[in-house]
């Protein structure tokens, strides 16, 4: 297929960018949050060990451990994917390749079996790698394709499609999972919808892909750029010292934002082991319609985060929201029927778009005045991606001790009582415009 060349800010450009959100956040919804942590519950009874490399170890510390080693790989390679990206030519090659290995490993999932555990274990790495890595390239094509005053609409436009995408797709697997009418066909609908994702994430990201440009600027891969974003990095962490406030805020972020990524990678894999929900038909549908529910409820929390913030401050914003996630996380550990879990997962969903949201634009208010945002914000996301690996290399050793997820769950609260006294150092936005 020959892509064909629009100028930047051109409609059809920037719906073709946007639309590749419609074609990955299927991995999001149906691997990372839904079907997939149901599937993979059910393959196991509750406490049951499996060896892995001569070692026993539970279902839920297992799954944890390899969610972190995907993000390990992410956060060594990504800035070097971002150095990539922002030197060399012909971007699309990089972001094709990522795709087509997340989604070719979304449909080896079909084959993910605890008699295979490795090879399955692998895929599962693979997928969140490839997702992850064609994001960084996806990304990097924004300033590319838009003009500054186009980047926030059109930002939100491919966050949009993405949320309706992955839900109807999320529906038509729901459909499938309930219709079946016994254990081993509803089993087999979940082990389809993973066939699905791959083909949905390849067959729609072709409309990206025509329009996208290649990226090429003419320069070509050597040594420099391989460490390019490493030093970039390192650039930032120097800057840090003398910026006291964007420091203070960075710490903080750090600190909650691994338990708030670690809750949301692991709130489906705790329904499922942890909640009685009178049945497997019961339990598969009530897993679903949780997720559905943090999904709808998130959009509504966003906009009322947005507007606690424009009255109340950022940082008090935030402060207030890391109260709320340590009462889920005190909560959690009681919670032991159905409607108890939907009324956790209600107030997840609140929570959550509404912090991420939040956390990013506040640390964009507390940038020094640079031309080079890209560095910062790459920081921002390396910082990210090593807190989840922390966050889940804690949960998953919390639980692999006390042999139970509620105790892992409790034990996050910690991070969010050290995220809101880190946040309580934090001169406010206002103090620090006010020195400016």
């Amino acid at each position: 297929m020959n892509s064909r060349v629009l100028p930047k800010g051109h409609k059809t450009l920037l719906n073709a960018w946007a639309f590749y959100d419609w074609a990955n956040s299927v991995y999001s919804l149906t691997i990372v949050s839904a079907v997939f942590p149901i599937f993979y519950g059910s393959l196991f009874t509750k406490n049951e060990l499996i060896t892995v490399f001569g070692y026993a170890i539970r279902s839920t510390p297992l799954i944890t451990y390899a969610t972190a080693i995907g993000f390990l790989i992410v956060a060594i390679t990504s800035p070097i994917l971002s150095g990539i990206a922002d030197y060399i030519g012909n971007k699309k090659v990089f972001m094709k390749f990522f795709n087509y290995l997340g989604a070719f490993s979304c449909i080896a999932l079909f084959w993910f079996s605890k008699e295979h555990i490795y090879f399955s274990l692998t895929f599962y790495i693979l997928a969140l790698v490839g997702y992850w890595g064609s994001i960084v390239f996806y990304n990097s094509y924004l300033p590319d394709i838009a003009h500054l005053e186009q980047q926030d609409k059109i930002s939100a436009k491919g966050y949009s499609l993405g949320y309706i995408g992955s839900v109807i797709l999320l529906l038509i697997n729901l459909a499938m999972v309930m219709t079946a009418v016994t254990d081993t066909a509803r089993i087999d609908a979940m082990k389809l919808s993973f066939i699905m994702v791959g083909v949905w994430w390849i067959a729609f990201s072709q409309f990206s892909y025509y329009y996208l440009p290649k990226g090429n600027k003419g320069h070509s891969l050597d040594r420099s750029v391989l460490f390019k974003g490493f030093k970039e990095l390192n650039a930032v962490r120097k800057g840090l010292t003398a910026n006291i406030p964007l420091k203070r805020y960075l710490i903080a972020f750090f600190v909650y934002s691994m338990a708030v990524q670690t809750v949301m990678l692991v709130a489906t894999y705790f329904g499922e082991q942890e909640i009685d929900w009178g049945g497997d038909g019961n339990k598969t549908m009530g897993l679903i319609v949780s997720i559905l529910l943090i999904q709808i409820v998130a959009v509504g929390g966003a906009i009322l985060t947005s507007r606690c913030s424009k009255r109340f401050g950022n940082i008090t914003t935030l402060i207030g929201i890391n109260v709320i996630w340590l009462g889920v996380c005190v909560y959690a550990y009681f919670v032991e029927t159905s409607m108890q879990f939907y009324v956790t997962a209600g107030v997840v969903g609140l929570i959550m778009g509404g912090i991420q949201a939040l956390s990013r634009s506040t640390y964009s208010k507390y940038l020094p005045e640079t031309e080079d945002t890209t560095s910062y914000f790459s920081f921002y996301d390396v910082a990210e991606k090593i807190g989840i690996i922390i966050g889940m290399g804690i949960y998953a050793t919390v639980d692999l001790i006390t042999g139970s997820m509620r105790s892992a769950v409790i034990f996050l609260g910690i991070f969010f009582i050290l995220g809101i006294i880190g946040l309580l150092r934090v001169p406010r936005l206002e103090l620090v415009a006010e020195k400016n």
